[in-house]
């Protein structure tokens, strides 16, 4: 028997984020799946609402991310998805180059889409947009200290001006006057913008009621692009509309058992402050990332150092440094180098964790979670409990034996998120 069509699918561009959306999603009554890539033909996935295929195409070369979004949105399709959404960052992390706008036009043209409506505002977690200007609590993006991303710094709050810079069609507005009227205004406000020219529209949105109005609207169009916001907004239009299913946030099966440990490759000053506030409880090895490239055997070192430990409880191994510091090792190695020392390095100390019998994972980083899930060969993810906006426990759904992770963006969770993660991971 056939699968049934999904109500939604979603293609997002890095594995955090994919998460964020599918624990989302799940909350506002979606049974959801998160897969990593496409999925194999292979791959048994249990009857869901909802799957985000996971890519990690944030930061590769355009044409590269262009490839794989579309052959996730494709695979989507063919699973019966009259509505894709193609997820970012709510700091809309990108350069002049891309990655957004070039996989927006491709996505759209693949869709028939005449427009997509775009926006990556989540006022849960204090990302709202006003006049197309992005704001971090109560300051433009490019005044907030998630200006200073490492790969994908930005200067611009004016999203407007920096999606023209990346798409090939020009971009419009949908403002607050025009949400705070409602679903038609603002499906009114997109069809001019189309017969215009316009091939998307940065969207206004204050609090999380515009959400559900963009939700509606955007469903009226084959393609949307946003943050975890608006599929906030799209899962409630659907649930409401009668395509949901009541939501449970337990996972199914025995709890897994196995050691547990942490690992941290983030830079963003919360994920600093959660490395400060585990070292009052589990032992914690912060590893030098300069070390990273000099010494050959510093990840051998670290996983001995764990399994000396893992015995007695949870350990941390941290290659976290400030903007500062990281800022210097960039200067002296190339971003690129010491970013990509960094993911090795994580990747295969989170594989020697494992075959030590670490079963329970905590991944701080949007490209270490990545280099993780992609070393250890996970393929797919149910949801089980919220650890912190935007972070649920994930068991794997595939695999010789279960494990239970938990990947996080760098800027997410409160100090406590390590210890927390741990309680909620049996």
């Amino acid at each position: 028997m056939s699968p049934r069509p999904l109500a939604l699918g979603a293609v997002a561009d890095d594995y955090t984020g994919a998460s964020d959306l599918a624990n989302t999603l799940t909350r506002a009554g979606l049974r959801t799946v998160q897969t990593i890539g496409v999925p194999d033909p292979g791959l048994a996935l249990p009857e869901v609402d909802a799957v985000v295929v996971a890519l990690k195409s944030r930061s590769i070369p355009a044409d590269q991310a262009v490839e794989r979004s579309r052959a996730a949105e494709r695979w989507l399709r063919a699973r019966g998805a009259t509505h894709v959404l193609f997820k970012i960052c709510s700091t809309f992390d990108s350069t002049d180059a891309g990655n957004i706008g070039p996989v927006l036009d491709a996505l759209r043209a693949d869709s028939g889409a005449p427009i997509a409506l775009v926006t990556p505002a989540f006022p849960e977690t204090g990302r709202t947009v006003y006049q197309g200007h992005l704001f971090v609590g109560a300051r433009p993006l490019n005044e907030s200290p998630l200006k200073d991303h490492p790969l994908n710094p930005m200067r611009d709050a004016d999203l407007v001006r920096v999606l023209a810079r990346q798409s090939a069609a020009p971009v419009g507005l949908v403002d607050i006057a025009t949400v705070a009227e409602g679903v038609d205004a603002v499906t009114a406000r997109l069809d001019a913008l189309a017969r215009s020219g316009h091939g998307s529209a940065i969207a206004d949105t204050i609090v999380e009621s515009d959400l559900e109005i963009l939700g509606r609207a955007a469903l009226g169009h084959p393609l949307s692009v946003g943050a975890s916001g608006l599929g906030l907004g799209l899962a409630r239009a659907l649930v409401a509309a009668g395509r949901g299913s009541p939501s449970a946030d337990a996972l199914p099966g025995e709890g897994v058992g196995g050691h547990a440990a942490c690992l941290a490759g983030s830079c963003s000053q919360a994920t600093l402050d959660q490395i400060a506030a585990a070292e009052g409880h589990m032992p914690v090895l912060r590893l030098d990332p300069e070390r990273l490239l000099s010494d050959p055997h510093a990840v051998e070192a670290a996983i001995a150092w764990a399994a000396e430990r893992l015995d007695t409880g949870p350990v941390l191994i941290a290659t976290s440094g400030t903007p500062e510091a990281v800022r210097a090792l960039q200067a002296r190695h190339g971003g690129a180098g010491i970013g990509h020392a960094i993911e090795v390095a994580n990747a295969a100390t989170a594989a020697g964790l494992v075959a030590r019998g670490v079963r329970r994972l905590v991944v701080a980083g949007g490209e270490t979670s990545g280099a993780v899930v992609d070393h250890l060969g996970l393929r797919a993810f149910l949801l089980g409990p919220e650890i912190a906006a935007g972070v649920p426990v994930l068991r794997t759904a595939s695999g010789p034996e279960p494990m239970l992770l938990a990947l996080k963006s760098g800027n997410f969770g409160g100090r406590d998120f390590f210890a927390r993660a741990l309680a909620l991971m049996r």
